[in-house]
């Protein structure tokens, strides 16, 4: 049972947020008691508790294979060219490359980011394709962008391979965004 399972963590706690065991206390004994504990740990407890429950991994597999098709349409058909030409790659050192590995792996990895991104909607909330969206827009805003631009300014590298390369994980998390935000769970 949750300790403190309040919609906020700073809001003020109330006969309903201790567990039975202590309700048989007075009111200032049971607030004594639950400031005794590691407010940290109940809350994460709560927290993740209510997160895996809700997590919905059909949502997150379907946002992963979504963001893994838009690298495939971003890299080979809109900037193929350009990218290669501002990458200084030729379609010898292309066709070099293992055909499939680097494919597992970033699928994999777009289930990891859809994995955090879905916890992230459900724990701001956001409840509809639009409020998905955005969240993976501040995320991009917030991390994304300004860590890769810095590092793309420092190394003298185009802007123009900072919007191919940077603009498509800002396009995929708008897109696993979207669709983790309003792809509801059902309940049993």
């Amino acid at each position: 049972m949750c300790i403190y399972e309040s919609s906020s963590p700073f809001a003020p706690a109330t006969a309903a947020h201790f567990p039975s065991s202590l309700t048989s206390l007075p009111v200032r004994d049971r607030l004594r008691t639950t400031r005794r504990r590691n407010r940290a740990q109940i809350l994460a407890v709560c927290f993740l508790g209510e997160l895996s429950m809700k997590t919905n991994y059909l949502a997150i597999l379907v946002a992963a294979i979504a963001y893994w098709l838009l690298g495939g349409v971003w890299y080979a058909a809109l900037f193929a060219k350009s990218w290669m030409a501002l990458e200084n790659l030729s379609e010898a050192q292309i066709k070099s490359a293992n055909p499939v590995l680097p494919y597992i792996i970033t699928f994999v990895l777009n289930l990891l980011i859809a994995y955090v991104l879905s916890q992230i909607i459900l724990w701001r909330n956001a409840t509809t394709a639009g409020r998905g969206a955005a969240v993976g827009v501040i995320l991009w805003i917030g991390f994304i962008g300004p860590i890769t631009f810095t590092t793309y300014m420092y190394e003298l590298r185009p802007k123009e391979l900072f919007a191919i390369n940077q603009f498509y994980p800002l396009a995929g998390l708008v897109l696993m965004g979207a669709i983790l935000g309003a792809w509801k769970k059902k309940t049993a």
